[in-house]
Order: structure tokens, then C-alpha cells, then sequence
């Protein structure tokens, strides 16, 4: 796979969890995620860049004086000031022009938010995190649409690791994380990278067949079985076999499993004499193997067998610096030239997202082919479904929020005023490159006067 680009990190909070620093002292601060296009290109560009406030504070704007200075237009000279007292974070916004915000709502003097998540000012997109450390000397590598910020590099070094040296990997981490993709760099990082690899839902098997699906089945086993079939095992020889889920699997199943990898020869139903078969094994689980033996819920011989190496994928809450980085990939396969507006980018990172990485890049494929088709510029958050990456039962609370939703966004008025001189009065021109729908905009006109003063306005050929 080819790197599509990669940025490095400039010295200077998000935890540590399970891939931090546990002898050192944690570093709070700030991480800059996201910041103004470059060039042509509109909408706002991913970046990773940790700033420590460990020791006093530090002051955010344009000028030269600041000591985090950005080239971010829409920011002011001293834009916005944060410190960090009593385990607390403290913003402060420096009478800018454009305003500071957390969490989407305005900061009116000093504020200190409780749990911060995102800090925005400009088209800037910042995160508070508790511990900087983990992404100090870190970077983001985009290949063909996977991202490895340096959170997941670690579990990347890991499972490269156990792949030279041994068979055998067991891989944690909650649904939609990407278990089969670190199960895939298992099997390419290997010795076995020119074999099959063979994946099984272990969860979506009936005990009833699960046998035969397994190891296969000779003709005349059973009635019915009127050809030889080869199971999963067989297919996997001279490559991988992925189990996800394998917890679920019949124990009776899980105990043939176990002879198998231990012999290294399968014996198909109704045969007499078996096959020898060669693969190495990853097994994919939401909790650790060593807990659920614990719960009575898997095999212990099987465990001690292909339990370990143990790697843990961080889940999305856990990695926020890659969201930005996820939703632009996710948005340009969609079209190569389609920006994110900040307050999309911003609404990705401020949302939980219990469906991880699949449920963040399937919606923000659905909001980009949802921007294209209304001949926008950029994926406005407009074009978020306000129960995206909410829980279920948070999103039911929510029910019949649809119809107001296009009201959510707040815009800004100097933005309409740049968008509008920009397209020489053409609203619909102005709302493609503000990525609203046409029809938001003329309602926001209408409902705010005095409209912004522009130029003669040719005809909207749009309707």
C-alpha cells in the first residue's frame, strides 16, 4: 500500500489508556486537529500538532505575539488564551472578532467547562486532552483510506511483531474498531503473506452446522452429503485464519479447534484418515480471552493455545486526533476535490460514535454523497444526521428532530457575507461553498436584516 501523506507532530491532551505512559507524568494540553485549507481547496484540512499548557498557559491567535500563532484569517491577533489549574482547563476569549467556542457553544470572558472535548475558533479545530505524551514525535499515515495516527501505529508495531514470531494472535477492541483489518496486517506481516486469508464470523454460525463449516465433510458422511466440501480449516492451509467472535463458537467445536492446532492435521466428517494443514490463527473478541475464561464463557486449554499474544485496538473516543483524519479520507473517495466545513468536522469530534470507525466513515460517506447530489462544495454539518454517531437510546430521545435540524447550524454572518461576495451574489453559488442547501440560506437571509451588502446580483439560474 502507497502512503497517501503523512504530518509530523510539533512538540509542545487525550488519555494515554491502555497504549500510554504509566510511569510518566501525564501533559496536559492541547492538540490542533484541524486548520484552514491550503490553496484551492476549501473546507478544513486534518493535522496533528500537541501543544503543552503544563506550565502556565498558552495564548492562540494570529499575530506573532501569540505563542501558538496560526494562519487562520477568520482569527484574531490574540485570539483566545487556555490554562490549565486544579486539574481544570481554563478559556479564556481575548474579546476576538469571530468568537471562541467549546463544545459548539460560545465562550462570553473565562469559562471552565466541565470534561472539554473540542475547542473552535475560526476554521480551527482544536482538542483538549488530558495527556499529550502518547502523540509527542507521533504522526498520521493515511494509506489507501487506513489511518494510522500514534495510537494505532502502536498496536500496529505490536502486531507486526507477533507476526514474525509467532502463529497466533488474540486481538480486543470494541465493535467496529477495525479487528479484521489488524488481523489482515497480521497475516501480511508474516511469513504466510502469499496464502489465503480466510475470515469467520464465529457469532454468525449454527451450532448445528458449525462442524462441518469447520473441517469439512466427505461424501456419504450424512444424507445429502453427496460431494467432498473442505471447511474453513482447509481453506486456511498455507495462510491465516481469522475467528471473530470465537467466544461464541460450540465448545465441542472449540475443543476439535484445539486438536487441530495442536496436531496440525484436520479430520473432515465421515472421513478416515486426516489432512495436514499449516495456518496461523487470529482470534477477535470485545473482551480479553482471559476474562471471558474467567466467566466460565471459553475454553482454557484453547485459550493457553491461541490466547496470546494479546493486542487491544483503541476504540474512536480514545483516538480522537484520527476522526478528522478519517472523516476527509471517507469524504474524498467520495469526490477527490470535496472539503469538510469546520462545524462538520467539528460536530464528527464532538459526537461518541458507538459504532467506532465503521459507523463514523459509513456516515460521513452518506453526508458527502448527500453534499454532491445538493452541489455543494463541502460537507456542511447540515448534512449530518443529528442521530449519527449517537447511542441508540440517546438518538430516541431525539425523534422527530429531523424536520428542525436545518435550524441547528449556526451561521455566521461575516461567512455569508465572504461566501456571497465571493459568488457576486449568487445564493445558491454561496451556499455550495458554505455547504448549506440553497434553500437554508435564502431562509437565513430573509430572517436576518439587515442583509449583508453585496454586489449587483446577477439572476439565481438555480431556482
Amino acid at each position: 500500500m502507497t502512503m497517501r501523506r503523512t504530518r509530523e507532530t510539533t512538540p509542545g491532551t487525550l488519555d494515554s489508556g491502555a497504549t500510554g505512559r504509566p510511569s510518566e507524568a501525564p501533559i496536559p494540553g492541547l492538540v490542533l486537529v484541524g486548520t484552514v485549507a491550503a490553496g484551492e481547496r476549501l473546507g478544513v484540512v486534518p493535522a496533528l500538532r500537541p501543544i503543552s499548557v503544563l506550565e502556565g498557559s498558552v495564548l492562540v491567535g494570529r499575530g506573532h505575539g501569540a505563542d501558538v500563532a496560526l494562519d487562520d484569517e477568520r482569527l484574531s491577533r490574540e485570539h483566545v488564551r487556555v490554562s490549565h489549574e486544579g486539574g481544570a482547563f481554563r478559556v479564556t476569549d481575548l474579546d476576538s472578532r469571530n468568537g471562541t467556542f467549546v463544545d459548539g457553544a460560545r465562550v462570553v470572558g473565562s469559562v471552565t467547562p466541565d470534561a472539554p472535548r473540542v475547542l473552535r475558533i475560526g476554521h480551527t479545530l482544536l482538542l483538549f486532552a488530558r495527556d499529550i505524551g502518547p502523540l509527542l514525535g507521533g504522526s498520521v499515515e493515511v494509506r489507501d483510506g487506513l489511518v494510522l495516527g500514534p495510537r494505532l501505529r502502536r498496536t500496529w508495531s505490536d502486531v507486526e511483531i507477533a507476526a514474525r514470531a509467532g502463529e497466533t494472535l488474540a486481538v480486543v477492541g470494541e465493535s467496529g474498531v477495525g479487528k479484521e483489518l489488524v488481523a489482515r496486517h497480521f497475516h501480511d506481516a508474516g511469513p504466510r503473506r502469499g496464502g489465503p486469508f480466510v475470515a469467520v464470523n464465529c457469532a454468525a454460525i449454527p451450532a448445528t452446522i458449525a462442524e462441518r463449516l469447520f473441517f469439512g465433510v466427505r461424501r456419504g458422511a450424512y444424507s445429502g452429503a453427496d460431494a467432498d466440501a473442505e471447511g474453513y480449516v482447509q481453506a486456511a492451509h498455507g495462510g491465516t485464519l481469522f475467528l471473530d467472535e470465537l467466544g461464541e463458537l460450540d465448545p465441542a467445536v472449540q475443543a476439535k479447534l484445539l486438536r487441530v492446532v495442536e496436531t496440525r492435521e484436520v479430520l473432515p466428517l465421515g472421513a478416515t484418515r486426516a489432512r495436514s494443514v499449516h495456518f496461523g490463527v487470529v482470534c477477535a473478541a470485545a473482551q480479553s480471552l482471559r476474562e471471558a475464561v474467567a466467566e466460565g464463557a471459553f475454553r482454557t486449554d484453547l485459550y493457553y493455545r491461541i490466547g496470546r499474544p494479546e493486542v487491544y485496538v483503541p476504540s474512536l473516543s480514545e483516538r480522537l486526533e484520527d476522526v478528522p483524519w478519517l472523516a476527509d479520507a471517507a469524504a474524498r473517495a467520495c469526490r477527490p476535490d470535496l472539503g469538510l466545513h469546520p462545524l462538520f468536522a467539528e460536530a464528527c469530534l464532538g459526537r461518541p460514535w458507538p459504532g467506532n470507525v465503521r459507523e463514523l466513515v459509513a456516515e460521513v460517506r452518506r453526508s458527502a454523497h448527500a453534499a454532491v447530489a445538493a452541489g455543494a462544495a463541502v460537507v456542511g454539518d447540515t448534512f449530518l444526521d443529528v442521530h449519527a454517531g449517537m447511542p441508540v437510546a440517546a438518538a430516541a430521545t431525539h425523534a422527530g428532530a429531523g424536520a428542525a435540524s436545518e435550524a441547528r447550524r449556526p451561521v455566521d454572518a461575516a461567512e455569508v457575507e465572504a461566501a456571497l461576495r465571493a459568488e457576486q451574489g449568487n445564493v445558491s453559488g454561496a451556499a455550495r461553498r458554505l455547504g448549506l442547501h440553497r434553500n437554508q440560506l435564502r431562509r437565513w437571509l430573509a430572517s436576518h436584516a439587515p442583509q449583508p451588502e453585496v454586489a449587483p446580483a446577477p439572476p439565481d439560474d438555480e431556482g
